[in-house]
C-alpha cells in the first residue's frame, strides 16, 4: 500500500469481494481484522475466486470445539451448514446420524464474542427455536477456519433473503445478514408484580428483543422482553416508582409498554445513560410490519 497507493491496492486485491464476505471496521475484534488482511493481501481471495469456496459453496462440513450447555466444557462437534437444505446442524457424534440441533439459515445470527467466551476466535451463534431464542458458544483454533464459518453463515442468508425478497438489491439485504448485539452487559431486574427483590442478570439486546440470563453463557435467556416503538406507546425512562423497593443499584430504568412497565437498575449513572441511549434508539425507530408479529407472540407468551 505503501508504494502503491489505497486506491490502487483496492483495485488490485479486493477484485472480486463478495457482497456477502463481512467488510471489518476498527470497532471489530482483532481476529475479523486480521483475517480479512490475510485474505486480502496474503491469501489474495479476492483475486482468484477459486479461493473463496469455503465460504461460498452453499456446503460446509467441519469440527468446532462447543461449549456444553450444562457442563461449561468445550468439546469438539461436527457442524454442517448446507443452503439446500436451509439449515445450520451439529452432532454430538462425529459419526452420529441424526442431529443434535437443526438451526434454520432463516433465524441464524452470529457475531464473535471472545471476551466474552474467554478465547480470541470466539463466535457466538443465534437462532430461534419455538419463537425463543437459543446462544451456542463455539470456536476454532485456527482464525482463519472460524472466519471462514461466520462468512459461510453470511452467504446461506444472502442466498436465502435473495430469494425471500427477490426485489431487493444488495445493498438492502447485506445489513441483514449478521448482526452484533446494541448492547449487552449486568442490570438488576424485578418480577412483573414489583414486589420480589431485584436479581443480577446478564442483559442482551439483541435488535428488538431484550434478553437476560442468569450467566452470559447460558444456552437459554430466563426470559425475553419486546421493545416496540413510541408510536405503539413504548417508553423508556430514567428512574423507578417511588413506591419501589427491594433494589441494591441505584441508577433505575423503567420502560412502559402497552401491557405492563419493567423495572431495572444499573450499577452506575454510565452504564444507566448507556442503556437508556440503546433503549431510546429502538423506540425512535418505526415498527416493521413483521415486527408485529413478533410484538403478538410475546404478548401471548405464558
Amino acid at each position: 500500500m505503501d508504494s502503491t497507493g489505497n486506491n490502487a491496492a483496492k483495485a488490485e486485491y479486493e477484485q472480486k469481494v463478495p457482497p456477502f464476505y463481512y467488510t471489518p471496521t476498527f470497532a471489530d475484534c482483532q481476529l475479523l481484522r486480521e483475517q480479512w488482511i490475510r485474505a486480502r493481501y496474503e491469501r489474495k481471495e479476492f483475486v482468484h475466486i477459486d479461493k473463496q469456496e469455503p465460504y461460498s459453496a452453499g456446503y460446509r462440513e467441519g469440527l468446532l470445539w462447543k461449549r456444553g450447555r450444562d457442563n461449561g466444557q468445550f468439546l469438539s462437534r461436527k457442524f454442517i451448514l448446507s443452503e439446500r437444505e436451509g439449515a445450520l446442524k451439529y452432532f454430538n457424534k462425529h459419526d452420529a446420524r441424526e442431529p443434535k440441533a437443526i438451526m434454520k439459515i432463516e433465524s441464524l445470527n452470529a457475531t464473535f464474542q471472545p471476551s466474552k467466551i474467554g478465547n480470541p476466535n470466539g463466535l457466538q451463534i443465534t437462532y430461534l427455536k419455538d419463537n425463543s431464542t437459543r446462544n451456542i458458544f463455539v470456536h476454532h483454533e485456527d482464525g482463519k477456519e472460524i472466519v471462514d464459518w461466520f462468512n459461510a453463515i453470511r452467504a446461506a442468508r444472502f442466498h436465502y433473503l435473495q430469494v425471500a425478497f427477490p426485489g431487493a438489491s444488495d445493498a438492502d439485504l447485506v445489513p441483514k445478514l449478521t448482526r452484533n448485539y446494541l448492547k449487552e452487559g449486568y442490570m438488576e431486574k424485578t418480577g412483573p408484580k414489583h414486589t420480589e427483590g431485584f436479581k443480577k442478570r446478564w442483559f442482551t439486546m439483541d435488535d428488538r428483543r431484550l434478553m437476560y440470563f442468569k450467566d452470559p453463557l447460558d444456552a437459554y435467556a430466563r426470559g425475553e422482553v419486546f421493545i416496540g416503538s413510541e408510536k405503539n406507546s413504548y417508553v423508556v425512562k430514567p428512574g423507578l416508582p417511588p413506591s419501589t423497593q427491594g433494589y441494591h443499584w441505584q441508577h433505575g430504568i423503567t420502560i412502559v409498554t402497552p401491557d405492563r412497565k419493567f423495572l431495572f437498575a444499573c450499577e452506575t449513572e454510565q452504564d444507566q445513560v448507556a442503556w437508556i441511549a440503546a433503549f431510546q434508539k429502538v423506540i425512535n425507530r418505526p415498527m416493521l410490519p413483521q415486527e408485529y408479529a413478533v410484538e403478538a407472540h410475546f404478548k401471548h407468551k405464558p
